[in-house]
This record gives C-alpha cells, sequence and structure tokens, in this order.
C-alpha cells in the first residue's frame, strides 16, 4: 500500500441508480472505509520536527525580487527520505514497449475522516513516460521519521561552514520574499546578439560598453543583467539529441553547435574537424597532436608521482581548447575542471560539453575563480598564453591558492622548450618567480613525438621555505585574508601561509582514489556539527548512504531514466556530493553546485575526489545554452525563492537543460507546485509528481518546444 500522495487529477464518475444500495449497506460500507483511513494514517510516519538551519551571515542581497503576498513555506530541510520497503504510489506495467505512450494511473481518492482530522490531500493526476525499455517500476519512496533529523539543516558556530556570502562581506539587507506563481505565461524568444549561444551574465552587452578599461579581460568576466531575462533561447536550426558517450568524444553534430571559426584557427592542429554533418575531434591540441593519451602518459613519465586515478583524481585545466586533455583522463579515473573564456575561439567551452567533457566558461581576469583553496591535486596549463608572470604574478598566485600543498603545476607552453628571444624571456621571469614563490621544478624534459617540452613544478608542502627566503616577494597573505572566499573577490598578490597543524585541512594529502569518495575527511572533527546537525562524521556518512538508497531503490528504476543517454550531471544543490558519489559506477559526471549562501562543503567535496563550484542561483550559470543532461535540485528553489523571483530560476533551468533533458526536483509542495506550473506552460513533460508530509518529488522532462513570438529588442 502507498503512504504518500501523487498528484492526480480524480473526477468522479456520475452516480448511477444501477449502483444504488441499501442505508445499511452504504453505513457498513463507510465505517470499513474509516477504518482503513485509520490504518493507513496510523502506519504514516510523521518526520521529526527541528529548528531550522539560521546563517549567521551577513545577509545577500534581494536580486530585486518584487514584494510577495502570501506565507513562507517548510524550512531548507529534506523531510522525505527513502523507506528500505518499497512502496509503489502506481503499479507496475505488465508488458514492456520499446516507445509507450504516456500511462495515466488513477488511484482512488483518499475517504476523510468524519471530525476532519487526518485529512489526505486529494490524489491528483500521475503521468509517466520511461525513455526508452520499460522494466519493473520502482517509484519514489521515503525514509521513516527516525532519520529525518538527518535532512534538516541546522545551524553550528563551529566547523567549516561559513557561506561564501559572509566571506564576500556582501553588506546588503536581506529580504524574505516568496513569489507567487502567476496564472498564466507568456513566453517569447530572447532577441539578442548572441542568438542560440546566449550566456546572460556573458553576453551583457550594455554592461561591457561601460567598462573603463578590458586590460585584464573584465569584458569576458561576468556582468549579470541586473533583472534576469524571462526569455527562451532559440535552438540552432537543425537541432537533434547529442550523440551519447563515448562515442561523442570523438564526433558530435555540426548543427548542435555551427561554429567553425575554431575549425579554420585550430584544425592544423587536430583539434577539431568537419565532416560532413559532423564536428570530428581527432584527440590533439596545440600541445599534443598526435594524441592526448600520448601526452597524458608523457606526463606521468616525467613524474611518476603524479600517479593519475590514484594519487591524483582532481584536475584544473587552464585555457582547454576543446578539452581533449581532460576527455581522455577520464580514461586515467581522473576528472578534470577545464576552462576557457567565451573570446575569439568560438565555442570552444561549448564544443567540450556537446562532447560531453566537463567545463565552464570563465577567464582569469580580475576575480578570483569560485573555487576553494588548495583543492586541485594538479593544475595544467597547455600552451594557455596566460601571462603568468606579469604584475607580481597575480594569476600564478590565484593558482598557487587552488594547488593542494604538494601538488604539481604542469607548464607545457613555448617558453619551456623553444629558444625564440620573447619565450627565453618569459622563461627567466617565470624561473624567477616560481623559485619566489617556492615552488620546485622537479623536471622539465621535452616530448619527441609531439616535439613540446613540459615544465613540472611542485608547491611545498609547509612554510619552512616562504620564512627562509631572504626577499618577501610575493608577501604572505594577511591574517584576515581569507583563501576560502571566492564569490567576487579580487585577485591577490600574495601567498596563504600553509597549514601546520596536522588535523587542518591541507596538512596532509587525501586518502587515495577511489578510497577518499566514500571515507570523511580527516579533518572532520567529530566535535563539530555537520550540516544536518549530527556530528560531522555522522553527518558525512549518513548523507552518503541515504543518497546511494535514493539512487538505487528510486533514480535507477523507479523514474524511468534511460541513464545510456545521461552523461552531464548537475547537482544545483550539493551538499556533501553525496548523490554525486552514489553515480559513481555511471558513465556520467557530476558538476556539484554550492550555493553562495549555503554552508560551504564544497572543500568536502573535493576532498572526496569530485569536483564543483560556487555559484549565485540568482543569477545565471557560466555555461552555454543545451549543456546538461539532468538537473537535481534538492530543496533549492524554496530557498531561493526567498531572495529573488522563481520565474527567471526555472528559465535558468531551461536555458541550461538539453532538449528531452530531465530535472529532479525535490522540495516542499508549496515549492513544487510552483515549479511544476511553470514548466507546464514551457510544454515540458511531467513524468511523477509526488508527495508526503508536505514534502514532494517532481520529476519532469523538457521538450523542443519553443515559442513564435520574439521579445522586442532593448
Amino acid at each position: 500500500m502507498a503512504f504518500g500522495h501523487t498528484r492526480l487529477d480524480v473526477r468522479r464518475a456520475p452516480q448511477s441508480s444501477y449502483f444504488s444500495c441499501s442505508t445499511t449497506t452504504v453505513a457498513v460500507f463507510v465505517a470499513l472505509c474509516l477504518v482503513s483511513v485509520w490504518m493507513a494514517s496510523s502506519m504514516l510516519v510523521t518526520p521529526a520536527e527541528f529548528s531550522p538551519f539560521e546563517l549567521k551571515v551577513r545577509p545577500l542581497p534581494p536580486h530585486d525580487s518584487p514584494p510577495a503576498t502570501g506565507t513562507l513555506g517548510q524550512g531548507d530541510g529534506i523531510r522525505e527520505m527513502e523507506r528500505d520497503v518499497l512502496v509503489d504510489p502506481v503499479p507496475a506495467k505488465e508488458t514492456i514497449r520499446d516507445d509507450p505512450p504516456p500511462v495515466t494511473q488513477q488511484l482512488p481518492p483518499v475517504t476523510d475522516s468524519m471530525d476532519g482530522e487526518n485529512q489526505q490531500e486529494d490524489v491528483k493526476e500521475q503521468v509517466r513516460k520511461p525513455d526508452q525499455q520499460r522494466a519493473s517500476e520502482q517509484p519514489e519512496v521515503f525514509l521513516d521519521g527516525s532519520q529525518a533529523e538527518l535532512f534538516n539543516e541546522t545551524t553550528t558556530e563551529r566547523g567549516p561552514w561559513q557561506t561564501k556570502a559572509a566571506q564576500s562581506n556582501k553588506d546588503t539587507k536581506e529580504q524574505t520574499l516568496m513569489s507567487s506563481s502567476p496564472v498564466s505565461f507568456s513566453w517569447a524568444l530572447c532577441n539578442v546578439d548572441a542568438g542560440a549561444d546566449y550566456i546572460p551574465c556573458l553576453d551583457n552587452i550594455e554592461a561591457i560598453k561601460k567598462l573603463r578599461s578590458t586590460k585584464h579581460y573584465e569584458h569576458r568576466e561576468r556582468h549579470c543583467p541586473e533583472k534576469p531575462p524571462t526569455c527562451l533561447v532559440p535552438l540552432p536550426e537543425g537541432y537533434r539529441n547529442p550523440i551519447r558517450w563515448p562515442k561523442s568524444r570523438d564526433q558530435i553534430w555540426y548543427n548542435n553547435v555551427p561554429h567553425t571559426k575554431l575549425v579554420e584557427y585550430k584544425g592544423h592542429q587536430n583539434w577539431v574537424k568537419v565532416s560532413g554533418e559532423y564536428l570530428i575531434f581527432p584527440g590533439g591540441g596545440t600541445q599534443f597532436k598526435h594524441g592526448a593519451l600520448h601526452y597524458i602518459d608523457f606526463i606521468q613519465k616525467a613524474k611518476k608521482d603524479v600517479a593519475w586515478g590514484k594519487q591524483s583524481r582532481v584536475v584544473l585545466d587552464v585555457g582547454c581548447g576543446v578539452a581533449s586533455f581532460g576527455g581522455y583522463l577520464f580514461d586515467r579515473d581522473v576528472i578534470t575542471m577545464s576552462f576557457a573564456p567565451k573570446d575569439e575561439h568560438e565555442a570552444q567551452v561549448q564544443f567540450a560539453l556537446e562532447r560531453g567533457i566537463p567545463a565552464i566558461s570563465t577567464v582569469m581576469g580580475t576575480k578570483r575563480l569560485p573555487f576553494p583553496s588548495r583543492v586541485f591535486d594538479v593544475v595544467h596549463c597547455a600552451r594557455c598564453r596566460v601571462p603568468w608572470h606579469i604584475e607580481g604574478g597575480k594569476l600564478l598566485l590565484e593558482l598557487d591558492r587552488l594547488l593542494r600543498p604538494g601538488g604539481y603545476f604542469v607548464w607545457s607552453a613555448t617558453p619551456v622548450y623553444q629558444k625564440l628571444p620573447e619565450d627565453v624571456e618569459i622563461w627567466q621571469a617565470m624561473s624567477a618567480l616560481t623559485s619566489s614563490m617556492c615552488w620546485k621544478m622537479v623536471n622539465k624534459v621535452k616530448d619527441r613525438v609531439n616535439r613540446v617540452g613540459i615544465a613540472i613544478y611542485r608547491k611545498p608542502t609547509d612554510n619552512s621555505c616562504y620564512e627562509a627566503r631572504s626577499e618577501t616577494n610575493p608577501p604572505l597573505c594577511g591574517e584576515y585574508d581569507d583563501p576560502d572566499a571566492a564569490w567576487n573577490i579580487s585577485l591577490g598578490t600574495c601567498m596563504h601561509k600553509l597549514p601546520v597543524d596536522p588535523t587542518i585541512r591541507g596538512s596532509q594529502w587525501p586518502e587515495l582514489w577511489p578510497l577518499r569518495l566514500e571515507k570523511p575527511p580527516y579533518w572532520l572533527r567529530g566535535s563539530e556539527a555537520g550540516v544536518y546537525g549530527k556530528a560531522a562524521p555522522e553527518d558525512f556518512q549518513a548523507d552518503y548512504e541515504h543518497w546511494k538508497r535514493v539512487v538505487s531503490n528510486s533514480y535507477m528504476n523507479g523514474l524511468g531514466i534511460d541513464w545510456s543517454s545521461v552523461r552531464n550531471v548537475m547537482d544545483m544543490k550539493a551538499v556533501y556530493a553525496g548523490f554525486a558519489a552514489a553515480l559513481r559506477d555511471l558513465k556520467v559526471w557530476v558538476m556539484n553546485v554550492v550555493p553562495i549562501d549555503s554552508p560551504d562543503t564544497l572543500p568536502i567535496i573535493y576532498e572526496r575526489g569530485l569536483f564543483g563550484l560556487y555559484h549565485d542561483w540568482c543569477e545565471s550559470f557560466s555555461t552555454y545554452p543545451r549543456t546538461y543532461d539532468l538537473l537535481h535540485a534538492n530543496h533549492l528553489f524554496s530557498k531561493v525563492k526567498k531572495r529573488c523571483e522563481l520565474l527567471p530560476v526555472i528559465v535558468e533551468v531551461d536555458r541550461v537543460l538539453r532538449p528531452e533533458g530531465r530535472l529532479i526536483v525535490r522540495d516542499n509542495i508549496e515549492t513544487i507546485s510552483e515549479v511544476e506550473n511553470i514548466v507546464k506552460s514551457l510544454h515540458w513533460e511531467v513524468r511523477m509528481s509526488y508527495s508526503q508530509d508536505k514534502e514532494g518529488l517532481l520529476f519532469v522532462q523538457k521538450t523542443t518546444w519553443r515559442p513564435n513570438e520574439t521579445e522586442a529588442k532593448l
């Protein structure tokens, strides 16, 4: 028997005298119904109530949210859990078809008790349609109330749970607002120069025109519109479902990313070529024309301690091109955060994402990158043309902030192996800078096959070299310069001291992969409370066990997802990245996003061998349209709508998600209802809408629908 409520539209059939019965029979029937309702309600488990998580931080800006009506919904905590015993609100289908039509299951309404107590929600229509073949269904289920406290975020004055908002020191006044969903929506296509490639915070032409300087790539940084757009990005003409991984690493549909400038610029360097209706990626690059795998193995031969997939698990690739380096590191069990600006090398990051390789559009300009300190095992730069040596080494000092103590910087560029005057000058400047930063060059070698050279530097593991320097240039950062502050923080020209306490993050290398995935980091103290109020190591472990149950019992089968069609995944509110860890055995990668007003758990995510970034969901994400196959939002939207309107946030979800991509939302039923109303107006298919104890799950799939109208040009 299913104890949760599916959101179904049930209309009573008209009564007929044929089914009339005596008064006695009716009385007996009603009595039996009341007993059934009493038995069902007695078996329902009500999650324990805990005080909501209160952030002791400087508040965030309201992002122009309008005055709201109504009352706030439930807190941010997850009150629904996965029960070990499955419950099924919808009977499994008896037949399996390759492409079955949507199935509508109608459940009998729950009878209200006579005195009004234990009143249940009406059961509404539930539509579920699997992607491909449909096996036996296992629907969404919930855990019992004994574990409910795990997923109520609670406040703690200790521990590493400060938010990026606090660290960024935004001195603004928070407004607790909640937007109500309008009854109807009017959609239009965005009328912007970027067309089908529109990224609102990177294509804000008006803001870019007002910049006083572009010397430091300010025009490639984020400049978000004051009012987030609510228009829809058009599809490229001839767009079709992306080619599936791993075939997509080698070729993609040309019409999906119809750009040829990069082919013209880099075709001779084996980056990308046009072949009929495909764009072909031979697996080469400027520094590895004869294949990325050879180049990757060449690096490990040059320094065995790199130990791809064991010692080195999380890599940052600066100026990634089409990200073939990161794409082939998957073969060595390594994940790579690749990034490049949206510039004249047209659509390079878009190519990467279409191929199924992690990448974001960003630039090393005037701001810190949106990552915590001391988290990347290796930083790589293959002819990325970044002027590391200028202005006191400001950009290289940012890499120093990001690189784990004892980690490696692999620099493959012409100054390493060519003798042109400019290259020699840069090499000398870099040698002086890295020496003053206490980076030790552990090898410099040339590859005979690719005819390029690499220099490998190692960051120190303690402060002894810093203290022994005759000149303190670059200087050490001050006591109040937080290395983990990373949202809208200007770049500095100093180095942060390394931790000396063996219980502090960064003082030891993490466990070798894959052990680091499952074990709580050594620096998570049992004396500190985690996000959900338990001792931090227990919090971590319980979160992991929870998401393993959710993924195994529900997401793998119960939602009817064809996981072979899923490659690029985003967890929009990741906490400890338990969801991503539970997907480890699938051919997917997960971008774990930690919102800037959530507890700062991103260092934990990196420590366990996963990756992600900070983001403010009241703004657009730094990625191209149509780049993710699945978005997961766990109690995100109810929190976001306290600061900004929900509608533009869902529009951003529509922009990021590929046609036929999926969105899984877990939240309170009020927020679930709002999201459902919006996505229905976008012609998305509602595959499941399920609720219990004021909490719910919504599973929807985007379609190829686009409006016919185009908004007026501003």
